[in-house]
Parts: structure tokens; C-alpha cells; sequence
């Protein structure tokens, strides 16, 4: 066992867990990078595969000025009931939250007229996030990983049949964003590489933002593709060394560079159908 206290932080900033809960919701920059790089429109029907915690969920209605719908999937019943809690307190009306399972969620025949929840029918949906279950080898701080390598290599295929389900969810000439928590070559770029050549119909896009770094190579993918690309590095802040004294007689501006470089790993890539 090792124990650890700590007793400075890194950054100069109160607290903001509970400050106005009705009106603020707190993600690491790259998840609020992702929304804005699907950028839903008012009255679109926007899907979000794998939403649970929901905070990328109440972006997306947020960016659609509570206007179309946002149906967010999971499938696990107490993560569903924390989005449905989250959007009530963010007074969020067009989100539909469902528990199910997202590799099942193509309707293999007609629905019900008055059915609006999962399976739906192909091309459903204007714009679809899949932020697919993965490795989350991009979170920090971890002081210790608790996957075995099985159980890191298990992602790849789950997140492939996700993405397959996606596409056909997705409407001709709908935006499809893909994105992980995690570093792994495996899960980012060898899936987009996968993608383009088992789905004709996709393009990769140019992301707007466009705040992290340009793809990883060793997946084959050409330069111009990987520029396309968003990865987000969590070793790409120059904290190491640095003592809290030294950061008090930082400039703002130098404080404010760190700030935004101190992320977690997280990787975002666009397509269009």
C-alpha cells in the first residue's frame, strides 16, 4: 500500500465542485473540444452513443439552444438516471436519455409509429458523437492501471461494432465524430484507418476547434489525413521541475499557456458521410 497526501496544488484556483450547478458543468477540454467539433444546429437530430456520465449530452443540447433532439444511450440503468438528473438540473428539455445497449441499436424491421426510443431505424440521425468505451489510458492522475493486457485489447473490436452501428444510424451528408479518452494507436488512429476502408461513404473533415495535435503515425494514414486529425497529449504541459514559488512569479499569460496545454489524453476525428 502507499499512501499519499497532497499538500500543494498545482494551479492557483478555488474549487468550482457545486458553484451555480444550474448554470455550469465542468469537463476537461478536450470533452468540451468534441461538442463544438460536431457542432449540432437548433431542430437537428443528434444522437450521442455512449453519453453516460452526460456531460458532453448537455453541451450538445446546450450548443442546440434546447432546440431538435439529443438521445442519449447507455447501458447501464444508473449512469442512464445520472444523465436524465443532469439535464433536469440544467433545465434541458430535448434530451431523451435510454438505457440499452448501443451495439443493438438498428431496428432490424418497421417501428412502432409511437415509439421514440432505441432500436432505431437506419439513417436516423443527423449528427452522432461515438466517445466509445475504451482503454482510458488518457485519464490522470492513475498511480496505478488496473487492465490487463486482454482487457486493453478488448476495446478494439467493441468499439468497431459501435462505429459500424453509427454509420448506418447516420443520415447521407450527416457529421460523425469519434473520440476516446485514451493514447493508444490501436483505438484512435487504426480505427479511423479501419473506417475509411471499410466505409466508402466517409471522409475525414478539418475539426474546428483545432486545439490538440495532429495524429499519430503507424496507422498507415497519410499526412494530410493526420493533420486532420485531433489528439490531445497529457505530457505536453512543461510542469515537470517546476516549483509552486517559481509558478506565484509566473506571468498570467505564462500561467494561462500551462493551463491550456494540462490536459488529460483524448483523441477526436470527424467524418462525413
Amino acid at each position: 500500500g502507499l499512501g499519499i497526501r497532497m499538500t500543494e496544488p498545482v494551479y492557483l484556483s478555488p474549487s468550482f465542485d457545486g458553484v451555480l450547478p444550474r448554470l455550469l458543468f465542468l469537463q476537461n477540454l478536450p470533452s468540451v473540444v468534441v461538442s463544438h467539433v460536431l457542432n449540432p444546429q437548433p431542430g437537428e437530430r443528434v444522437l450521442d452513443m455512449c453519453a453516460a456520465p452526460g456531460g458532453k449530452t448537455t453541451h450538445l443540447a446546450a450548443l442546440m439552444h434546447d432546440q431538435g433532439e439529443v438521445i442519449a444511450m447507455d447501458k447501464v440503468a444508473n449512469k442512464v438516471k445520472k444523465m436524465k438528473q443532469n439535464a433536469e438540473l440544467l433545465q434541458l428539455k430535448c434530451i431523451k436519455a435510454f438505457c440499452y445497449d448501443g451495439t443493438k441499436a438498428l431496428a432490424a424491421e418497421e417501428r412502432e409509429p409511437a415509439q421514440e426510443g432505441p432500436p432505431f431505424l437506419p439513417e436516423s440521425f443527423d449528427r452522432v458523437l461515438l466517445d466509445a468505451p475504451c482503454s482510458g489510458m488518457g485519464q490522470r492522475p492513475n498511480m496505478a492501471y488496473p487492465l490487463t493486457l486482454k482487457e486493453v485489447t478488448s476495446y478494439q473490436p467493441l468499439q468497431r461494432k459501435l462505429f459500424t452501428m453509427v454509420v448506418q444510424l447516420l443520415k447521407p451528408g450527416g457529421v460523425l465524430v469519434y473520440s476516446t479518452c485514451t493514447i493508444t494507436l490501436s483505438e484512435n488512429e487504426e480505427q479511423v484507418a479501419w473506417a475509411l476502408k471499410t466505409f466508402p461513404c466517409l471522409q475525414l473533415q478539418p475539426q474546428e476547434p483545432h486545439i490538440g495535435g495532429e495524429g499519430m503515425r503507424g496507422a498507415g494514414l497519410p499526412l494530410a489525413q493526420l493533420k486532420l486529425l485531433q489528439r490531445f497529449d497529457p505530457s505536453a504541459a512543461t510542469l515537470q521541475g517546476l516549483e509552486l514559488a517559481s509558478l506565484q512569479d509566473c506571468r498570467e499569460a505564462e500561467l494561462i499557456s500551462l493551463a491550456n496545454k494540462d490536459c488529460i489524453g483524448f483523441f477526436i476525428a470527424r467524418f462525413i458521410k
